[in-house]
């Protein structure tokens, strides 16, 4: 690995090693993880096709998708959440900017809990998006609602999953 790890490092480091997940912080902290287990899987379809339902179209949703994340020192880093919702289409690439993100979504896989409820929640608030959900995988994958406000976010709700998927996206500032 080389002593300074860019983007397009990491992007070459992916295209080596299919089985894992790459991602680097804005401060130069890059983290090697486990493709996601099927239940995380299900978890992030289920709220795909809740959103495609209520009517955001397929060309803005993407799992699994990477963003570029500017940290609040100038550095970039590359995060993929499990799930990007944007306000238009984006064009083709590996790290996309997070100008036009509404939302994204993190499943809280075992090991990542540290790193999806502080490290993430804190440079997608530096990044400005508007949203960020976080999904646990418990019994009743409880999602937790992160608003903007300012700089930093606040909690909206907490509820089940699928009490969410029996909501609209109006009702959360999506529709």
């Amino acid at each position: 690995m080389p002593p300074v790890v860019t983007l397009d490092d990491l992007t070459a480091m992916m295209a080596a090693d299919e089985h894992h997940r790459y991602e680097i912080s804005p401060e130069g902290v890059v983290s090697i993880m486990p493709p996601p287990g099927y239940a995380h899987a299900i978890i992030a379809t289920r709220l795909m096709v809740w959103l495609a339902q209520g009517g955001i179209p397929a060309d803005r949703i993407a799992q699994a998708v990477g963003l570029r994340i500017l940290g609040r020192n100038g550095g970039v880093g590359g995060r993929i959440p499990d799930l990007v919702v944007w306000s238009k289409p984006q064009s083709d690439g590996v790290w996309l900017p997070v100008d036009d993100v509404l939302l994204v979504v993190e499943i809280v896989s075992p090991g990542s809990e540290g790193v999806d409820t502080v490290t993430k929640r804190s440079e997608y608030a530096a990044a400005g998006i508007p949203q960020y959900w976080m999904i646990e995988q418990d019994p009743a994958q409880t999602v937790t609602m992160h608003h903007l406000d300012g700089d930093k976010y606040a909690v909206r709700a907490t509820m089940p999953l699928a009490w969410v998927l029996n909501t609209g996206l109006a009702e959360h500032d999506l529709g």
